[in-house]
């Protein structure tokens, strides 16, 4: 690992334009992994420009910066830093507008997490790090190399770390974890604020308070209580997603049901597209495995993902279904 923290950081010392890229499925660990990487590398005089194909989800909001992402990668760059993700599925809006091929014309760096990956095949280096978050991984590279990291860029690490390791509570959160938050910590970051910011933003409106009884209302269960499905329509997606994603209304309550191992929030688009949040308890750890039976990835705990167009929901989620009943019987 420490000869891939050198080529990285060589990459990265190189580069004078940089351009920080998340997929298609933004959440706290990518966001918060582009913004401390912004703040790492822009103060070492490098241009950063932070990109995603769709727009930040609101419940995201609370990171300051957020509103920096953009949605085109810009003519001059040197290098792009992929963070949490090495999947190639989840670049379609990229892919679709041609901007992942004028991406693949310079070298690319990816810092990610998730090991059960298929890898992208266009990256210079790639450093896919058993680790509870990217964030963690940039702090270990950084670390490793010397790099400076300032307050402000650790509050962003903390935030991904605690975001991806449920705050610090996950199977995959380890002694590691733990000792680069209090690293943090003792170097100034306030959890208690980066948590009060978070709080703030979560309040919700008081139309969603019905919409969500509405939701869980339709919650169904499968394979002996073990499995718990929502599916959003594109009307529900159309009207709520702009003030909060419909899938994270129901699903922690989805978890939080007796029995229940494994939660899969379907949405169905109106062009035929069909995404899967999934989201897992202990015990039925089998999220990233179930979710690349579908071209996706993620973690034991949280993964998802997207079908490009189906003519047959319904199928489409009897074998999501049957799939996760057989890995949670096969024990994972």
């Amino acid at each position: 690992m420490d000869e891939l923290y050198k080529q990285a950081a060589d990459l990265m010392g190189a580069a004078k334009n940089v351009v920080v890229l998340q997929a298609d499925n933004p959440d706290g660990d990518s966001l918060a992994s582009a913004l401390a990487l912004e703040t790492i590398l822009e103060e070492s005089d490098k241009n950063v420009t932070m990109v995603c194909g769709i727009d930040m989800p609101a419940h995201l909001r609370y990171l300051s910066g957020w509103d920096r992402v953009v949605k085109d990668v810009p003519k001059q760059f040197d290098l792009t830093i992929i963070v949490d993700a090495s999947t190639p599925s989840l670049f379609e809006t990229l892919g679709k507008s041609g901007q992942i091929a004028w991406i693949k014309t310079k070298p690319v760096l990816v810092l990610d997490h998730h090991q059960t990956s298929e890898g992208l095949d266009f990256a210079t280096v790639s450093i896919i790090d058993k680790a509870v978050s990217t964030g963690e991984v940039i702090f270990a590279l950084c670390t490793s190399q010397n790099i400076t990291i300032s307050v402000e860029a650790m509050n962003f690490i903390c935030v991904s770390i605690m975001s991806d390791s449920l705050g610090l509570t996950s199977e995959g959160t380890t002694v590691r974890s733990i000792r680069y938050i209090a690293d943090m910590v003792e170097a100034g970051v306030s959890l208690s604020n980066l948590d009060a910011a978070r709080r703030e933003l979560m309040k919700r409106e008081p139309e969603l308070l019905p919409y969500k009884g509405k939701l869980l209302q339709r919650v169904e269960l499968y394979d002996d209580g073990q499995i718990a499905t929502i599916t959003i329509p594109w009307e529900e997606i159309e009207r709520y997603s702009s003030i909060y994603n419909p899938s994270m209304l129901a699903i922690d309550d989805m978890r939080m049901t007796i029995g229940v191992k494994v939660c899969i929030a379907f949405k169905i688009y109106n062009n035929g597209r069909v995404t899967a949040k999934i989201r897992c308890n202990p015990g039925g750890h089998i999220a990233d495995k179930l979710a690349s039976e579908f071209g996706g990835g993620g973690h034991p705990y949280a993964a998802g993902f997207k079908i490009i167009k189906t003519d047959d929901f319904t199928k489409l989620k009897s074998d999501v279904i049957q799939k996760a009943a057989q890995l949670l019987e096969s024990g994972n």
